[in-house]
C-alpha cells in the first residue's frame, strides 16, 4: 500500500493485466454462452463467450473463454468464481495468459 492506495502491480493478477480472457470449468453441460453471460455479468461486462464444444455432437464440453470488457472484471471474477458452487458443481476460473479464438 502507498499513500492508502492499494498497489495493484504487487498483486499476482498484474501478470494479466494484458488480457482480458477468464478459462471456466465446471459449470453444468446444460448451460448456454447466455447463461455464463448471466452468471459472469455480476464483476463487469461480458464480451465474448466461447463456449467449447464437442465437434461431432456440438454438445459443451463444460469448459469456455470468457472475456470482459475491463480487464480489471477479470480479477474480480477470478477472486469471486473459482471455487464457488454453481448448481452443485465447483467452478474453476482462472486468468488467461494468452487466450486466441480459434
Amino acid at each position: 500500500r502507498h499513500d492508502g492506495k492499494w498497489d495493484v502491480n504487487s498483486s499476482w493478477h498484474a501478470k494479466y493485466k494484458d488480457s482480458a480472457y477468464v478459462f471456466v470449468a465446471g459449470f453444468p453441460y446444460e448451460m448456454t454462452e447466455g447463461d455464463l453471460t448471466v452468471v459472469f455479468s455480476q464483476y463487469g461486462e461480458v464480451v465474448d463467450v466461447n463456449l467449447v464444444r464437442d465437434k461431432a455432437t456440438g454438445k459443451s464440453k463444460g469448459f469456455c473463454f470468457l472475456a470482459y470488457e475491463d480487464q480489471r472484471s477479470t480479477v474480480l471474477a477470478v477472486d469471486n468464481f473459482n471455487g464457488s458452487k454453481l448448481v452443485g458443481r465447483t467452478l474453476r476460473v482462472d486468468h488467461c495468459a494468452d487466450y486466441n479464438e480459434e
